[in-house]
């Protein structure tokens, strides 16, 4: 069996949260900044949560799968760490939206 997220890797959550800190003085897309503001996380955040680096709906689920399933209470995982995994795909899922909705504003302003 695998090991449970928050075993495998304890400073990772720490990390994390430090580097989120780190990213949200940086500059972010308006909408993609009110999105880590209304999730309370940021896109760097979630992606190394989820441990993704580029923005690829299969990868994340699966990810996102195995870490919940791993972090679950029922086998001795850690709600807190769940509750992370969840917020992590919330803010990608956001972010695949922010995008789509990008590029239909361009193919739209380019056929005008």
């Amino acid at each position: 069996g695998g090991q449970r997220w928050g075993d495998s890797c304890p400073r990772c959550l720490r990390a994390a949260s430090r580097a989120a800190a780190d990213a949200r003085g940086r500059s972010e897309r308006p909408q993609s900044a009110a999105a880590s503001r209304i999730i309370g996380i940021s896109l760097q955040e979630a992606q190394q949560i989820l441990n993704v680096s580029n923005l690829n709906p299969e990868e994340i689920q699966k990810n996102y799968d195995h870490l919940f399933k791993v972090n679950d209470k029922s086998v001795g995982g850690s709600f807190y760490l769940q509750s992370k995994v969840v917020r992590a795909k919330e803010r990608l899922d956001e972010e695949l939206r922010i995008q789509a909705r990008d590029k239909k504003e361009k193919e739209w302003k380019a056929e005008t």
